[in-house]
């Protein structure tokens, strides 16, 4: 029982943490707040003008974390996780494609000064779509950088799409939750407290599934690396 009530004391003071951080981090991005609002403003062409942002910044290799925390802030929950996901997979499968043809050689040369890149090269050429998943759900590179990365595999083009898909539902839920929560924090929320109480509730089990889900995914990983070091049987 003791460990039951630490785990959830830690999850509330994360819950909280989390809340803080977010609302001080988008109440000190003036010019973005700015861009996002003008964005909204737009209506329903706003949502395409975010998804080429997103796209845009994620090629560039400028992580698109501020991006989906103020998808919470304009959108709300659902609308804005359903913008970020269209905008970070349409990202990562253009820095995907960039990385097979024109940029290559560049990226090439990347990942050969990353030793963690030639275990997981390994292990996608045994399980593609499995390692991708993975990846995505317990990142052992920035998304910006592990989308080219990926480019350099041997996995197919679906089964990546699939993959990032799956993976990047968890955490892109938990930071467009943060982001509305923490809009609640900075305006002022409409809500009554037992909505609140729903929606800070959600909140927390939404981190809590994140945090379990990273851990399986990371042992997953580990085990999969080893397999795929191990040498073949004859």
């Amino acid at each position: 029982m003791p460990n039951i009530l630490n785990r959830k004391r830690m999850l509330l003071g994360l819950l909280a943490l989390a809340i803080i951080a977010a609302a001080v981090f988008l109440s000190r991005q003036l010019p973005l707040q700015s861009w996002l609002h003008q964005i909204e403003a737009l209506g329903w062409p706003g949502h395409l003008v975010f998804i080429l942002l997103y796209v845009v910044l994620t090629v560039l290799l400028i992580p698109g974390s501020v991006l989906t925390l103020g998808a919470g802030t304009i959108y709300g929950l659902w609308k804005g996780a359903a913008t970020v996901l269209i905008g970070a997979n349409l990202a990562a499968l253009c820095s995907f494609l960039l990385a097979r043809t024109l940029l290559r050689q560049r990226v090439g040369v990347w990942a050969a000064g990353n030793p963690k890149f030639a275990a997981l090269d390994r292990a996608i050429g045994r399980n593609g779509f499995k390692m991708v998943l993975l990846s995505r759900l317990s990142p052992i590179f920035p998304f910006t950088l592990l989308n080219y990365f990926l480019g350099l595999t041997t996995v197919r083009t679906g089964a990546y799409v699939l993959a990032n898909l799956l993976g990047m539902l968890p955490g892109t839920f938990m930071y467009v939750y943060l982001g509305t929560a923490a809009r609640d924090a900075l305006g002022g929320s409409a809500l009554s407290g037992w909505q609140q109480a729903l929606r800070y509730g959600g909140l927390l089990a939404t981190i809590a599934i994140v945090v379990l889900i990273t851990r399986i995914a990371r042992k997953a990983m580990a085990e999969a690396e080893l397999q795929s070091n191990a040498p073949e049987e004859q």
